[in-house]
């Protein structure tokens, strides 16, 4: 799975209310919550995502509540993965359980806002094209794989009852 976007670059402690504001949790529409996201932070944010783009942060992203908004947001705005220092634990699972790929790197505040990223999911390895550079992070494991490959978590369930 090779995931390729240009970057889109935010700081450390970026909390689920950043990501999605509490006043558009009335709904669970992927499309319509990503016409909101990070609206708070950078209200120009959905006009510059393009299809495949790609988030990076730095540690703590997610933090605050439970809420799966958050990366339903992310993923309806049209981001195929975040990359982070690190997650609040329980957005790294939302994560997964909606099909967001995501990935911990210790350099993650060394891509810049716009570099353009290629994303080796399986193998963990992370290309900065504009920069030359490579990262290296754990590989996805192959169950996290097949959730994400799904659509999400309860998309994979159905899938293997089948």
């Amino acid at each position: 799975m090779i995931l390729k976007g240009k970057s889109h670059k935010f700081g450390d402690d970026i909390n689920t209310d950043d990501i999605i504001a509490a006043k558009y949790l009335v709904t669970t529409d992927p499309v319509e919550l990503g016409k909101k996201c990070m609206e708070t932070i950078d209200p120009d944010f959905v006009k510059q995502v393009n299809k495949g783009d790609i988030i990076v942060a730095g540690k703590n992203f997610g933090c605050g509540s439970s809420r799966e908004h958050a990366p339903i947001a992310i993923k309806g705005v049209g981001i195929s993965c975040v990359i982070a220092k690190s997650f609040a634990r329980i957005f790294y699972r939302n994560a997964i359980n909606i099909g967001l790929p995501i990935i911990e790197i210790a350099q993650a505040d060394e891509i810049n806002n716009g570099d353009e990223l290629e994303i080796e999911l399986v193998k963990g390895e992370i290309k900065n094209i504009s920069q030359g550079k490579a990262y290296k992070s754990q590989g996805f494991p192959e169950f996290m794989q097949k959730i994400v490959e799904s659509g999400g978590l309860m998309q994979w369930i159905a899938k293997e009852k089948r």
